[in-house]
């Protein structure tokens, strides 16, 4: 009863102090010091901004040291091959997706018709051979004809000098009375003969100088068929030289359409030479460009392989968009203009590992790197993330 009545009394005067029969309240001893208002950052705002800063950073610290794109494909200099004369393939040394080196033989076509038309040309080219070899006989002969009839119209002349001197001899005589009138006749008549058969060889001269002319002409003809049989000799043992078709480069098979038995035509593709040697164009955007250089050094990631990198070197820059060279090109000049980033290829020569540049073909999609910068040591494994790893 007492304790209940201190306890009332101290409910209706809260000033004063408790009964001692009550118990004293524990203080701690914490509950007497200040508290510490400073803000604090949570944990997960640490991380984010972290975050952020790093993010901030791969975006924008590797376009000052690298530039890269995704518009990239494998490229090489494909060579179709194609027969240059009909015939039937009799042999193929080549199958799908073979390899093969260069001056390698790939394919042969029946060549019996192309022989026997190089035989035919030799026989031809003997012919006028011979043909020639006689006009130059015939020459040699003429020149012998033209030189004796030279000779014999010295002598006609020399007859007729003497002939001439005996008539003006018998005419004297015959004007003094000394010779007889029968002597005098027989003296011009014999000048006369002589006059006349000088003039006879002399136009047997003429015909004889002619026929040299005459055979000089046949040898420049003998010559221009001669000529004429010699190519045609040298055509048809190039037509039998196309019934063997070899590799020019070291290659690959692709596409091939050929069996052996086929009659093949000039011009029909018989199979695809994907050459050993392969490039890549890359079409960057011409905001790209500004640092990009001839000689830059290039790291190639492939699709194909993802974990494989080439090294490279930018070998050149096309002069024109690929926009420019489209079948369509853009008219910019006539209705509403909207600009739009366009892109310039650029061929990057791969330089190797030689294993992994066996292994790529033609089409594949490819992410070449380009630094343009060489960064520090500390900032190489951020460009790593960015796509160019380390060399």
């Amino acid at each position: 009863m007492n304790t209940i009545s201190s306890a009332h009394a101290w409910m209706e005067f809260p000033n004063s102090a408790p009964s001692a029969d009550l118990p004293a309240a524990k203080v701690s001893p914490s509950s007497t010091a200040q508290p510490d208002r400073r803000p604090r950052l949570p944990l997960w705002g640490i991380a984010m901004a972290g975050g952020l800063a790093l993010a901030a950073a791969y975006i924008a610290i590797p376009p000052l040291y690298i530039e890269r794109t995704d518009d990239a494909y494998v490229q090489a200099d494909t060579v179709s091959i194609v027969p240059k004369v009909p015939g039937y393939v009799t042999s193929l040394h080549v199958t799908d997706n073979s390899r093969f080196k260069a001056n390698d033989l790939l394919v042969e076509i029946d060549p019996r018709d192309f022989d026997v038309a190089v035989k035919v040309a030799e026989a031809n080219l003997r012919s006028v051979q011979a043909a020639k070899a006689n006009v130059l006989e015939q020459f040699g002969q003429q020149n012998h004809i033209v030189a004796a009839a030279e000779a014999t119209i010295a002598s006609d002349q020399a007859a007729l000098q003497f002939s001439q001197q005996q008539f003006d001899r018998y005419n004297d005589l015959a004007q003094r009375g000394a010779g007889t009138e029968q002597r005098q006749q027989e003296a011009v008549s014999d000048v006369a003969q002589r006059k006349a058969t000088l003039d006879h060889d002399m136009a047997a001269l003429a015909a004889a100088q002619a026929q040299v002319r005459v055979l000089q002409s046949q040898g420049k003809q003998a010559d221009a068929t001669i000529s004429l049989q010699q190519a045609q000799l040298d055509q048809a043992k190039l037509n039998l030289s196309y019934t063997k078709i070899s590799a020019t480069v070291d290659g690959s098979v692709a596409n091939k359409t050929v069996q052996v038995g086929n009659f093949v035509q000039p011009g029909q593709t018989l199979f695809a030479a994907v050459p050993t040697e392969a490039y890549i164009i890359a079409n960057f955007k011409e905001t790209q460009l500004e640092r990009m250089r001839v000689g830059q050094r290039v790291r190639v990631r492939i699709d194909a392989f993802p974990n494989q990198h080439l090294d490279g070197h930018i070998d050149s820059f096309q002069h024109g968009t690929g926009s420019n060279f489209a079948l369509l090109p853009a008219e910019n000049a006539t209705g509403n203009f909207v600009k739009v980033v366009q892109r310039i290829p650029v061929k990057i020569v791969l330089d190797g590992p030689a294993e992994a540049r066996l292994a790529i073909s033609p089409g594949m999609s490819v992410e070449p790197t380009v630094t343009i910068a060489e960064p520090p040591r500390w900032l190489r494994p951020l460009l790593a993330l960015a796509g160019d790893p380390p060399a």
